[in-house]
């Protein structure tokens, strides 16, 4: 007899203390989703939008580095891909999208130095 008095007077404690309010539970949820906001996912939409205003300002003679990694001077460019010059008289055709930098641009990327031949 003394359990089923002990275990009616908790369910009807906890029952009380555990019905103060639906939304108090969501605060936490928010919060860290306004947080995730903040630092991760607004800044990489700004990203993203820097890129794809690179990407249109594209010209012909502008020095950049690909994804892979290839640096090389654009020489011709359409909608879609980019003639680039990789060394004197080697060009490839690549994707706008595969364009990861400008270097001549403002993305802070070094220009390539000039290399002085000693005489």
């Amino acid at each position: 007899m003394f359990i089923n008095t002990a275990y009616a007077m908790g369910q009807a404690g906890g029952g009380a203390a555990g019905s103060g309010g639906g939304f108090t539970a969501f605060i936490p949820l928010i919060l860290m989703f306004v947080v995730f906001y903040f630092l991760l996912i607004r800044p990489q939409q700004k990203k993203t939008k820097e890129h794809k205003e690179m990407i249109n300002a594209l010209q012909a003679g502008d020095q950049i580095i690909t994804g892979g990694g290839i640096h090389g001077k654009i020489t011709a460019i359409d909608p879609s891909f980019a003639t680039v010059e990789i060394s004197e008289g080697v060009t490839i055709k690549i994707n706008r999208g595969s364009i990861a930098a400008l270097i001549n641009g403002n993305t802070g990327a070094l220009p390539p130095k000039d290399k002085k031949k000693k005489g």
